[in-house]
């Protein structure tokens, strides 16, 4: 008998542990975030990528008057994100499948997503996000600054940082290079990104 490989989970684990996610969440990150969004025109469009319960980076721009627009392939995180905030437009979907409907924005975050990439998948990943932005639209993204690797302690896999100097090198090639680095109360290091005025 020929066994049918699984298919791969599109939520990374993170299905598996949604709801324990969930009772972990804690405010820290939105002042670094809400810091972000001084930057990004007032009331404009902001997807949020893996933006699992909403908790507290999408309620907290919604809360400051930002439209927006949540991807996550985890039925159980995207449900509570349309909870927690009901305006936006959602999709179940990943990061590397998503049509981000089919529009472009003034700013996209990326809180907690990009390092359960794998090393290949990262740059390409970066490159599609930079292509929905609006010239001169802005974005957020969370890793360690170092270049390193540890398994993640809800879900067990794997994640992975590819260091503060690579993610520079990978935005200037992609039209999209850094402008400034956060660090949240948490110690978390977060790299605000803005696309070239001159890509069309």
């Amino acid at each position: 008998m020929r066994l049918v490989p699984a298919v791969s989970d599109p939520s990374l684990g993170w299905e598996g542990v949604a709801e324990r996610f969930a009772a972990l969440r804690t405010d820290i990150g939105v002042d670094v975030v809400l810091r972000w969004a001084e930057h990004v025109r007032p009331g404009g469009a902001i997807v949020d990528i893996g933006c699992g319960t909403g908790l507290p980076i999408g309620r907290a721009l919604s809360d400051a008057g930002f439209r927006m627009f949540g991807i996550d392939p985890s039925p159980t995180l995207l449900a509570a994100y349309r909870r927690h905030v009901p305006s936006a437009v959602t999709a179940e979907e990943g990061v590397e499948a998503s049509r981000f409907f089919d529009r472009r924005y003034d700013g996209a975050v990326m809180v907690g997503l990009l390092f359960l990439l794998s090393e290949e998948r990262q740059r390409p990943v970066l490159a599609r996000i930079a292509d929905i932005l609006h010239p001169g639209g802005h974005l957020l993204f969370s890793a360690p600054e170092q270049s390193c690797q540890w398994t993640d302690s809800l879900t067990g896999q794997l994640s992975r940082s590819l260091g503060l100097a690579e993610y520079r090198r990978i935005l200037n090639e992609i039209g999209c290079p850094l402008v400034e680095c956060y660090r949240d109360e948490g110690g978390n290091h977060h790299c605000y990104a803005r696309r070239s005025d001159y890509r069309s």
